[in-house]
C-alpha cells in the first residue's frame, strides 16, 4: 500500500470492538474497528467483516452478531483477539461469556454490548458490510471506550497494518 495512503488511512479514529457470533455450537469472537451506527429509527449498526475471516459466514449462517465496546479498562479484549492465540476455533473460551437475545455470546468484561439481528450484508470489495438491528443493549461500567489512536497499530485491511510509532505500514504493500 502506498505510503501516503496508508497514512491517511491510518488518521482515520475508529473505535475499538470485539464482534462475537454463534452459529450452532460454535462460537468465536474478532477483532473490530470498521464499526459505525447508520440509522437512528430503528438504531442500526454496521460492521464491515474479512470475507476471509471464520466470523464472516458464521454471521451469514446465524443471522445475528455482537458488537463488544471495548474500553481503556478491557484492553486485553484487543489484545487477545487480535493476537494469534486468538486463531483457533472456538476462540470465546477464556472469558466469562452472557448470552444476548439473539442467542450471541457477550463479553462480561466489555464496556457494553449491543446484540444485533442481522438485516441486510453488502459486499464491499474484500470485506462484507454487515448491517444490524439492535435487539439489546448491555452497559456494565462507565469506562472511556478504546481507539485506534491508543494502539501501536492500526488495521488497513488484509494482512496490512500501520505501525503507529514509526508511522509505516506493516505487511504485505
Amino acid at each position: 500500500m502506498e505510503h501516503q495512503l496508508a497514512t491517511a488511512l491510518a488518521g482515520l479514529t475508529t473505535g475499538i470492538y470485539v464482534l462475537t457470533v454463534r452459529a450452532g455450537e460454535r462460537q468465536h469472537g474478532m477483532s473490530s474497528s470498521w464499526v459505525t451506527q447508520v440509522s437512528g429509527a430503528p438504531v442500526l449498526i454496521m460492521a464491515a467483516v474479512d470475507q476471509e475471516h471464520v466470523t464472516h459466514q458464521m454471521v451469514l449462517q446465524s443471522g445475528a452478531f455482537a458488537l463488544n465496546i471495548v474500553g481503556t479498562q478491557s484492553k486485553h479484549l484487543e489484545d487477545y483477539f487480535y493476537s494469534a492465540q486468538s486463531r483457533q476455533p472456538d476462540n470465546l473460551a477464556p472469558f466469562v461469556l452472557e448470552i444476548g437475545h439473539t442467542g450471541t455470546p457477550l463479553l462480561r468484561d466489555a464496556l457494553a454490548s449491543l446484540d444485533c439481528r442481522l438485516i441486510s450484508t453488502h459486499v464491499a470489495g474484500d470485506h462484507t458490510l454487515c448491517i444490524g438491528e439492535v435487539v439489546e443493549v448491555y452497559v456494565r461500567n462507565t469506562d472511556r471506550p478504546l481507539t485506534s489512536q491508543e494502539l501501536p497499530y492500526v488495521y488497513l485491511g488484509g494482512k496490512v497494518l500501520f505501525d503507529q510509532t514509526s508511522r509505516r505500514p506493516l505487511g504485505p504493500e
